[in-house]
């Protein structure tokens, strides 16, 4: 049977997670979604290290880059300059339109940009394209 895929969701705005759940809850995938507000514990979820010792590792990261604690450019760096992390796509989703954001994102490693849209049809839209590229799309490497 095939399992469904994961998602870690790094967020700190409650909102944007509510309509993260919903779009994904939406989408032909089935993604289960993890989530965590700040860049330290985003890091903590991708190691699997103290309360995340036993989670699953993610298919796919969607990355808030304007975070608490470390922010989503340092969580890109460090997740990306790690060879047990490196092949997990990540994919900055963030407010910003900046071209230095984007362009330092590509940089850090990041697999793709999608800048927020500002209504919520489109925002569902996006959180649905995201997970359709990467699980109906994209071919991924997994974990045994």
């Amino acid at each position: 049977m095939k399992r469904s895929p994961q998602v870690l969701l790094v967020e700190d705005n409650p909102a944007d997670v509510v309509l993260a759940q919903e779009a994904l809850a939406g989408g032909r995938h089935h993604s289960c979604l993890s989530h965590v507000a700040d860049g330290e514990e985003a890091m903590a979820f991708l190691r699997r290290t103290g309360p995340f010792a036993n989670t699953r590792r993610p298919d796919l990261v969607i990355l808030d880059l304007n975070l608490p604690r470390k922010d989503g450019r340092t969580v890109l760096a460090e997740a990306k300059s790690d060879a047990s992390l490196r092949t997990i796509p990540v994919v900055v989703f963030s407010t910003s339109r900046a071209m230095l954001d984007i362009t330092r994102s590509y940089d850090l490693g990041a697999n793709c940009y999608v800048s927020k849209p500002g209504n919520l049809q489109d925002y569902f839209s996006a959180v649905q394209s995201i997970e359709e590229f990467w699980f109906g799309s994209a071919s991924l490497p997994r974990e045994e």
